[in-house]
């Protein structure tokens, strides 16, 4: 995920061996993917905390690392919105909270001045607090960007390697795994072990017999509304946070789309990711609170992702257990945020225990650029481009988004392995637009396969989602 991700491409900077396992077949295939995308500015961690040091550290390096390594990221600002009296208790605290983290961008403002700035605001609306410095970011082109970047480097990089042991022999780490689609084990060496892996890391935590530690899931279910949606939305809305959570909020996409989620439910289940049509219309239900127009008959997709909340108040971060072994557990938001500074904290432990070499003299900064899709056409500007023949780099692969083939060849011809429509889709948009892949999903599996060289069977497709529950919540 995000957290790897960003460690793995900060100790890419040194000499020595970095070794990165991921069990999914890609990365950013768990919480990463199923994120809200909020570049959050620290104003609700608890002061004198990892959260609220982190996320403020966190936030204020995503406009540069945006510009090394070409993953979008805008920062928009936040209305975090009051609708009683009691909520504007809530924005008081939460302003003198943010000035104690040393976040100075904050003010209160009328319900009128929010409406101005953003008219499609609910009139119930009293106050708001204002955050000048959030921001949204594409957090699985992020993760990918990362990983990238750590790979050109000289990471290697193992997907669909399930970690199954970790043993602590003296010297070193053995660390062994299973590969997806394969019989038996393999093992590595090696001096220093990061523990980054987020709904597992309580397990992996206990396979080297560290710190031990609880992690309790808790599930969040998102609705997507399809690009162009965001129009007259300028910023992120939250609503006076409760006990539950920071509520549901209403964010433009990094791409232009609406999102609006989550809700929060404990879950025994790490990977159930369904959706329930009872929690999605309470999702729009609160959501329409703050912004009463949103249109259902807009709503292109819904997702669910699972975070890693452990029995810590706080994150879990550090050495544990045997000399050699660093805890990155219980990242719960604002994880995404915090991502780049945990990194950052990481390295300098691994520098501490002597784990770290010297500086690479011809690290590679910045990430070659990536070929991504323009704003949306008119179709009579772009229909005569998808009837070019295969092999031409400007024939349209992906009606809905006008993704090109370029931008396809582009994702694949890069540092990572790509197998499945899913893998094109968070890197190219290939499949995010109205029809959800119905019309390039054939398109894009036979340009996968010209380019890799995979057979039709090899290409991982995507998991269906249930059409009717998205056919019932358009009628809300």
């Amino acid at each position: 995920g995000i957290v790897g991700t960003a460690a793995a491409r900060e100790l890419s900077r040194y000499c020595g061996s970095v070794l990165l396992l991921e069990r999914a077949p890609d990365v950013s295939m768990g919480a990463t993917r199923a994120n809200s995308g909020i570049v959050h500015d620290g104003y609700t961690a608890p002061p004198n905390t990892l959260k609220g040091e982190l996320s403020v550290r966190g936030n204020r390096m995503f406009s540069q690392l945006s510009e090394e390594l070409g993953f979008p990221f805008r920062r928009i600002g936040s209305f975090v919105l009051a609708f009683s009296s009691e909520d504007r208790a809530k924005l008081q605290e939460l302003l003198e909270n943010g000035r104690r983290n040393g976040i100075d961008d904050l003010e209160l403002i009328s319900g009128d001045t929010v409406r101005k700035r953003e008219p499609r605001v609910s009139p119930e609306a009293v106050e708001a607090l204002y955050c000048g410095d959030a921001g949204i970011v594409s957090p699985y082109e992020a993760a990918a960007a990362f990983a990238e970047n750590a790979v050109e480097n000289g990471v290697t990089l193992k997907l669909n390697h399930e970690v199954t042991a970790v043993a602590h022999t003296g010297a070193s780490f053995k660390v062994t795994c299973r590969v997806a689609g394969e019989e038996g084990t393999v093992s590595w060496h090696g001096e220093a072990v990061i523990n980054a892996a987020g709904l597992f890391s309580d397990r992996i935590a206990a396979m080297a017999e560290a710190d031990s530690f609880t992690i309790r899931p808790r599930r969040g279910a998102y609705l997507l509304l399809q690009r162009g949606s965001a129009e007259r939305v300028g910023g992120v809305i939250f609503q006076a946070p409760s006990a539950k959570g920071k509520g549901v909020l209403v964010s433009p996409t990094t791409w232009g789309n609406l999102l609006i989620g989550p809700n929060a439910e404990d879950t025994e289940d790490r990977e159930d990711t369904s959706g329930s049509y009872e929690a999605l219309r309470g999702i729009l239900q609160q959501a329409r609170m703050s912004m009463p127009d949103l249109q259902a008959a807009a709503f292109i997709r819904y997702f669910t992702g699972i975070r890693a909340a452990s029995d810590r108040s706080d994150f879990i971060i550090g050495p544990a257990g045997p000399p050699g072994y660093f805890q990155a557990a219980g990242i719960e938001s604002p994880g995404l945020t915090s991502a780049p500074a945990i990194a950052v904290l990481l390295r300098d432990l691994l520098t501490d225990g002597g784990f770290l070499g010297s500086r690479k003299s011809a690290f590679q900064q910045v990430r070659p650029p990536v070929t991504l899709p323009g704003d949306l056409l008119p179709f009579s500007k772009i229909k005569d481009q998808i009837n070019l023949p295969e092999g031409d780099s400007q024939r349209i692969v992906c009606r809905c988004e006008q993704v090109r083939e370029e931008t396809i060849t582009d994702a694949v011809n890069r540092r990572i392995p790509i197998d499945s429509l899913d893998a094109v889709k968070r890197r190219t948009r290939a499949g995010m637009g109205p029809c959800q892949g119905a019309f390039c999903a054939p398109r894009v599996k036979e340009l996968l396969m010209r380019l890799t060289g995979l057979e039709e069977q090899q290409i991982r497709m995507p998991e269906p989602k249930n059409a009717d529950l998205l056919k019932r919540l358009r009628k809300l």
